[in-house]
């Protein structure tokens, strides 16, 4: 019941501007323009039609902001200057799927490589910057629930289905050692897909070369190692969806290869 002397207009419009900033803070979560989607594209090696219903091949939306960077004193390594890619999957393929993901970075000028690593601290400090909702030490609150590149592979990618709002599964990538020196540089994401092809070997390699669907981002930098900070690395476009060669080996294929009689 209302305070006497509470005038009745102001009852009705406290509850309107509270509504009304809950929904502008939903808002700045669900639309930010920093972020870009990629969405399943095809390639000539592709076995099967990557649109085509119950086809064999499915690949998973992704989206990403522009790599940060964010300055952390790490136990046993001291302080570092460490890149991370903030990142969301979705799954409009109509089946759970399991995101195993490998995040590669290669630099294009210094021709190094650089895979990414599990740093909790670093995490942690990164949940700060990137959802203020979250408590650092709890990997399941806040309104993104980040994982990591472990984490993120314990349960299937939920469907998202028509008509609906999609469920947006949100990750982060995170090197500390990527060469400073380097303005050019391609990130490789592997795991979006299901999509591979083996080719002849390489030689003197003898054993056939496996090649997943990959997705590849370019960038570049803006700065120099003296002046290392957020905001100096540009997406370069178009993404491209690329097969690009992998570790994984077919023991079938290498015993098939080599009991082949020779000329």
């Amino acid at each position: 019941m209302a305070r006497p002397g509470t005038p009745r207009k102001l009852m009705i419009f406290c509850p309107i501007v509270l509504g009304l900033g809950i929904f502008l803070v939903s808002l700045a979560f669900a639309q930010n323009p920093n972020e870009r989607l990629v969405k399943p594209g095809p390639n000539p090696q592709d076995r099967d039609d990557i649109n085509k219903k119950d086809g064999k091949i499915w690949v998973l939306d992704f989206k990403f902001k522009d790599p940060r960077l964010i300055k952390v004193d790490i136990p046993g390594r001291g302080q570092k200057v460490c890149w991370y890619l903030w990142y969301q999957v979705i799954n409009n393929t109509g089946d759970p799927r399991r995101f195993i993901p490998e995040f590669e970075i290669r630099t294009l000028d210094t021709n190094q490589v650089h895979k990414d690593q599990i740093l909790p601290k670093v995490q942690k400090a990164i949940i700060r910057l990137e959802d203020p909702t979250a408590d650092p030490e709890d990997s399941e609150s806040g309104f993104y629930k980040i994982k990591n590149s472990v984490t993120i592979t314990r349960d299937e990618i939920p469907v998202s289905k028509e008509g609906l709002p999609p469920k947006k599964i949100t990750g982060v990538a995170i090197w500390d050692d990527v060469d400073p020196d380097s303005n050019r540089f391609s990130l490789f994401v592997t795991g979006l897909s299901n999509g591979w092809t083996v080719t002849d070997p390489i030689p003197p390699d003898v054993e056939p070369v496996v090649r997943r669907k990959t997705l590849q981002l370019n960038f570049r930098r803006v700065g120099d190692k003296f002046m290392q900070k957020t905001g100096e690395i540009q997406f370069v476009p178009p993404s491209q969806w690329i097969y690009r060669a992998s570790s994984i080996k077919i023991p079938e294929l290498g015993a098939e290869k080599k009991a082949t009689p020779s000329n």
